[in-house]
């Protein structure tokens, strides 16, 4: 009888795992990543549904296209009728009639941070959703992948073993010593008009380690290098998204320290609810010693965004219940309720916004919708307190 208790788990056995592993997801990736196809999106809109979007009525919409100013919608070769309008056409548009919700140039773009140092807890997924339910309103967005395992990237149609390359694509060029001087070179468009992205990949996780290397000489560069270079892009930007590693690190530092608002995901559980209660601490104390050398950073708005909520789930309901009176005016309305649907989108990387056919007629998809459209509205009115050129119409709607 062998002496199981004997053996031991080396290097060599960690290495075939690891192996292992990485088959495992090339096959994933082979079955999303199909070869020699790039990610589109598939959704349209009626007349109807695009004359709510643009703020026109539908006779505006045809007449337009009647007399030239805008292109009729393409025809199904079939029926000869209309198959709908793109979000680049809703957006066409937008920019025909003057509706697009953007800010004015003497307003501020918003840098979002959805930041927790806890994996897990929803920041990925909240940050693509919200990408594109801004985007569906008409705004432009910019996500910046900061987080090495690349989620987000994946998300956006992008492999990052393969379509990623960390010394050209990603942030990692910029935070090393004598990178560029703009991060525009990293900047894609991706197929969602409006949404442009700075993907990531693993070869990012390399700028943790000569980040801390070099903090003890210089640390002005290390924590304001991500500021500094979305002030190189902002310009051409309403919104843009960050997206940080889980994590108490540098680049997680300068995430902190380049976002002028903040969005912390956290889900109503004990351990989790936790782990927010102790980010927060860290964070506090952390900008703290950082302000003694880099100076303050303020933020436009600081929420507590409940993720992952049941409703079934009791000690889900006591703890959202706690949250609610402990942070009164510091938790969002909106929660972003538990759902499968999001799950089975994510298996195939996409998000609840680019499902379409019978399965948007199903009550999980219409529920799970509807949360996530609570989350982005409210998220919207917060970015729009922040432009004073939106104060007035903000009046009018009862906003403000």
């Amino acid at each position: 009888m062998d002496d199981l208790s004997s053996s031991t788990i080396g290097l060599d056995e960690l290495n075939a795992l690891s192996e292992r592993s990485a088959t495992v997801i090339e096959r994933l990736r082979d079955r999303v990543y199909a070869p020699n196809t790039e990610k589109r999106l598939e959704i349209s809109f009626n007349v109807r549904s695009a004359a709510e979007m643009v703020g026109r009525s539908e006779k505006l919409i045809r007449d337009a296209e009647a007399d030239g100013r805008l292109p009729e919608p393409s025809k199904d070769p079939v029926t000869g009728r209309r198959t709908g309008y793109s979000l680049a056409q809703i957006n066409n548009m937008r920019d025909l009639f003057g509706t697009r919700p953007a800010r004015a140039d003497t307003d501020e773009p918003v840098v979002l941070a959805v930041q927790n140092f806890k994996g897990g807890v929803g920041k990925s997924t909240v940050v693509c959703h919200m990408a594109q339910f801004l985007a569906l309103k008409g705004y432009r967005v910019c996500v910046v992948d900061c987080d090495s395992q690349a989620s987000t990237t994946s998300m956006f149609g992008l492999n990052p073993d393969v379509d990623v390359n960390e010394d050209e694509d990603t942030l990692y060029p910029f935070f090393r010593h004598g990178g560029p001087q703009s991060l525009h070179y990293a900047l894609r468009a991706t197929y969602w008009p409006g949404i442009a992205l700075i993907p990531s990949n693993l070869g990012l996780y390399d700028a943790e380690y000569e980040f801390a290397a070099r903090m003890v000489r210089d640390h002005s560069f290390v924590l304001d290098r991500l500021r500094e270079g979305i002030e190189t892009i902002k310009d051409n930007f309403d919104v843009i998204l960050l997206d940080p590693p889980p994590a108490l690190g540098m680049i997680s530092l300068s995430v902190l320290r380049a976002a002028n608002a903040l969005i912390i995901p956290a889900p109503p559980n004990n351990i989790d609810f936790g782990s927010t209660a102790h980010f927060l601490k860290m964070m506090t104390a952390t900008l703290n010693e950082i302000s003694e050398v880099g100076g303050s950073r303020e933020y436009s708005f600081v929420k507590i965004l409940a993720t992952k909520m049941n409703d079934n789930k009791s000690a889900h309901v006591a703890i959202k219940r706690m949250m609610d009176a402990v942070f009164p005016s510091d938790m969002m309305q909106a929660i972003l309720k538990d759902s499968a649907e999001i799950d089975n989108a994510a298996a195939n990387l996409k998000t609840v916004y680019e499902i379409t056919g019978p399965g948007t007629r199903t009550e999980t998809h219409k529920r799970c919708r509807t949360y996530l459209d609570a989350v982005g509205r409210e998220t919207e009115i917060m970015i729009r307190k922040t432009w004073p050129s939106h104060h007035s119409d903000l009046r009018k709607e009862g906003i403000l």
